[in-house]
């Protein structure tokens, strides 16, 4: 084992971010993923604010806006398809509800896989089991038997991060369910994507739950979000079960609801997630980090995950480049992002009320907040929840400064 031998877990954003500025500082990076390939497709995600400022500076931006989703905004429509609220893709600045840079997560992944895959040892289809640390490492078992010894070890395995439950103790005593269930998948029916043919991310409410179509970059398909209020572990659940969850709560919902519910059945990437945040006093024990949603997942209600985990793995990165002792670093990256980070984990207003509204009313207010929040006043308080993703200062580590240089 070298000093600078790093393992992460996890392949999706916070992972390859944070291995690409370590690779080009000199570490040797691994990084284990339980899936047996990189994720394909996925939900849409924002890049926008200080994540959009790292991309920027790992010259990866050019790279982003090739893969970018064009969005032309966000539309409420009513149970007969009809347009009900809208807010464009500029307004804001270009950092609303819809930002200027919108890519599906597995592209965004598929980008940082292509700048890391020549520097980094992937492990696919695997996942830690065991951390046994003293002084000087961390011995590491795996799933599949392996066993090796690392100097030190990213946790960057999402909401319900198995490094965090092995390091830090129970998924329960850190993760705050919203008691939401949400699903993703491609809707590949042509007369679906109609729908978004125009460019705009669609949503539909019915008391309870929420039906969404965005544009794909693949012509003749969207991909779609369904979500519901729910105490089930979902993520837990058999497919049929969750999916059934979903069903009820939709099934007279009307507008493309129907379509996008058959087409569900026989989607190959359907994923379900209980949403929740995580709240944790410490993101380091001993030569053990988390990074990312492992760390302080806000959820996907904020919008939020995405900037934080590039904005995460920039200044690690930065801090374990400019000091000799891992545990200081450690230290120091959490001083800088944490504040940011509890500050990313504030809830839109309503919270999972706003975003499924519960009765007509509450759907009825969130048109009329759609259609207001671009006048004045609503328009000064809207302005201010959105300047939120630039709210910190990044560093200018010299030795990531070189290090970008490098590429």
């Amino acid at each position: 084992m070298h000093e600078k031998d790093i393992l992460i877990s996890g392949a999706s954003i916070a992972g390859p971010a944070l291995a690409f500025w370590l690779c080009r500082a000199g570490y040797r990076v691994t990084i284990v993923e339980c899936a047996p390939a990189l994720r394909p497709g996925g939900q849409t995600v924002d890049l926008r604010g200080a994540g959009r400022t790292v991309v920027d500076r790992m010259g990866l931006l050019d790279a982003v806006r090739e893969r970018r989703v064009h969005e032309r905004g966000l539309a409420y429509v009513d149970e007969r398809g009809r347009r009900v609220a809208e807010m464009s893709a500029e307004a804001f600045g270009g950092e609303g509800i819809v930002a200027e840079i919108e890519i599906l997560r597995g592209d965004l992944a598929e980008v940082l896989y292509d700048a890391t895959r020549s520097d980094v040892e992937y492990l696919f289809g695997d996942r830690i089991v065991g951390l046994d640390e003293d002084g000087d490492g961390v011995d590491v078992r795996f799933a599949s038997g392996l066993r090796r010894r690392f100097a030190l070890v990213v946790g960057a395995d999402g909401l319900h991060s198995g490094v965090r439950a092995l390091a830090f103790g129970p998924e329960s005593e850190y993760v705050r369910p919203l008691n939401m269930a949400m699903a993703f998948f491609t809707v590949p029916d042509r007369a679906v994507s109609d729908s978004v043919a125009g460019g705009w991310c669609t949503v539909h409410h019915v008391p309870g739950a929420v039906a969404e179509l965005r544009p794909d970059r693949v012509a003749g398909q969207a991909k779609a979000l369904l979500a519901t209020h729910t105490t089930e572990p979902v993520h837990r659940l058999p497919r049929d079960r969750a999916q059934s969850l979903l069903r009820d709560a939709l099934v007279d919902a009307g507008w493309r609801t129907p379509e996008i519910l058959d087409a569900m059945d026989g989607a190959d990437d359907f994923y379900v997630e209980g949403i929740g945040q995580v709240h944790m006093d410490s993101w380091a024990r001993g030569r053990v980090v988390l990074l990312g949603d492992a760390a302080a997942c806000p959820s996907p209600l904020t919008g939020m995950g995405t900037t934080l985990a590039l904005v995460g793995a920039y200044v690690l990165a930065g801090e374990l480049v400019s000091r000799v002792d891992p545990v200081a670093a450690f230290a120091a990256y959490e001083r800088v992002v944490r504040p940011y980070a509890v500050r990313m984990r504030k809830l839109p207003p309503g919270g999972t009320r706003g975003f499924a509204p519960t009765s007509c009313a509450w759907i009825a207010m969130g048109r009329a907040s759609m259609r207001w929040m671009t006048r004045w006043p609503l328009r000064l308080l809207a302005a201010r929840i959105f300047a939120a993703a630039d709210g910190i200062d990044l560093p200018a580590y010299d030795g990531l400064r070189s290090a970008a240089q490098l590429r």
